[in-house]
Order: C-alpha cells, then sequence, then structure tokens
C-alpha cells in the first residue's frame, strides 16, 4: 500500500454565478446554469505519495460536467508543473484520477473521461487576498474573496461536508481566460471559491 498527502490550498473557478450551489447541496443540486465548468489550482504546501516528496508542487485541474456533480458523467484534465520528475508526475497522477483512494478517490466514480495529463509551467501566488494563477498557455486568472461586513475578514462557509474541506471561501474570478481541449472559456465575474485542503489516502500497488 502506499499512503499519499497532500496539504496546502486549493482555488476552484466554475460558471456558475457566485455562489456555487455544489458546496451547500454536495452536488445534488443542478448548477445555476444547469451545467458546470471550470478549473481549479492546487498548491501543495506539504505532500508525499509513499515515499515521493510533494513540497510546493503546483497542479491544475479542468472540469467539464453536464449536469448536477453528483450524477457524474464527468470530463476531466490534469496539468502538472514542469518541474515534476517522472516518480512526482506519476504520484500526482494517482492520486488526482482517484486511483490512490481516500479524499479524492471519487473521482474514479464521478469522470467518465480523463482526457490526459499535460506537464507545463504553473504559477500559484497569493498577492494580499487575490489568488494569481496561471497555466502555461491554458488559463489566467484572478480570484478574490467576497467581501465581508467586516472587510478584515473572508466570508467564509463553515462547518460544510463539501470533500474538498469544511470550511470554504466565498470568492469570484475577476480575470479568468481558459483555453485547451477545444474548449474556450470566459469564467470573469463567476463564482469562486478558495479552501485549505488536508487531503489524504492509500492506494494498494
Amino acid at each position: 500500500m502506499s499512503e499519499w498527502k497532500t496539504k496546502g490550498e486549493l482555488v476552484l473557478n466554475c460558471n456558475c454565478d457566485v455562489f456555487c450551489p455544489c458546496v451547500a447541496s454536495l452536488g445534488k443540486q443542478k448548477p445555476t446554469n444547469g451545467y458546470c465548468y471550470g478549473w481549479a489550482a492546487i498548491r501543495i504546501d506539504e505532500g508525499h505519495y509513499g515515499a515521493i516528496k510533494l513540497d510546493g508542487m503546483r497542479v491544475g485541474l479542468m472540469l467539464d460536467i453536464p449536469g448536477k456533480m453528483a450524477e457524474g458523467n464527468w470530463k476531466a484534465a490534469l496539468y502538472v508543473d514542469e518541474s515534476a520528475s517522472d516518480d512526482m508526475m506519476e504520484g500526482l497522477e494517482m492520486i488526482f484520477s482517484g486511483q490512490a483512494g481516500g479524499t479524492t478517490g471519487l473521482f474514479t466514480l464521478l469522470v467518465s473521461e480523463f482526457l490526459g495529463t499535460k506537464r507545463l509551467p504553473i504559477s500559484y501566488k497569493n498577492d494580499g487576498k487575490v489568488r494569481r494563477v496561471q497555466m502555461g498557455e491554458v488559463l489566467k486568472a484572478e480570484v478574490s474573496p467576497v467581501q465581508g461586513a467586516d472587510p478584515e475578514k473572508d466570508l467564509v462557509m463553515t462547518n460544510t461536508q463539501y470533500w474538498m474541506g469544511a470550511d470554504v471561501t466565498v470568492a469570484q474570478a475577476g480575470k479568468a481566460k481558459f483555453r485547451d481541449f477545444g474548449r474556450v472559456w470566459d469564467l470573469s465575474g463567476q463564482s469562486a471559491e478558495l479552501c485549505q485542503i488536508n487531503w489524504s489516502g492509500r492506494s494498494a500497488e
């Protein structure tokens, strides 16, 4: 068995209006446009897959979902930062395809078509409250938390059963343009979320 863990932050941006109904309904509510498409980026501050260290890795996902998230039939693709070694790539593919079980294991049930993995430069930067993400020529985006009554505190949905994490910061994309796999998406102004992740699992080898 190969144990794995990833701890860090995730930013996700989709075509839903602010705020995405999937968080509260656990994917049982229809997306605000009836279908969902978007991207996610993960900054792994600490992590490993077996003996392979994943500290500092950055990963991206493309998600194309035809209806309610819980009903599956997703199409997905994985992006891994170009600094990853072949061993890191293999471990990250196992984790983010769901084959490594644990937190991301649900991907094996929900993703019906995996479009592939690409290695490219991925930048994930915090500029104050703004998250700036770039994945080669595929994505360039800025995401910021939605301001609450106290501007010093983020607007957070807490104590959820959301698989990504119990506390989800409500956010919105400023500029966000994605282009790959025949898809050209402008998600500027649409729903986004920020989540501190602490995922783990164990896969059979």
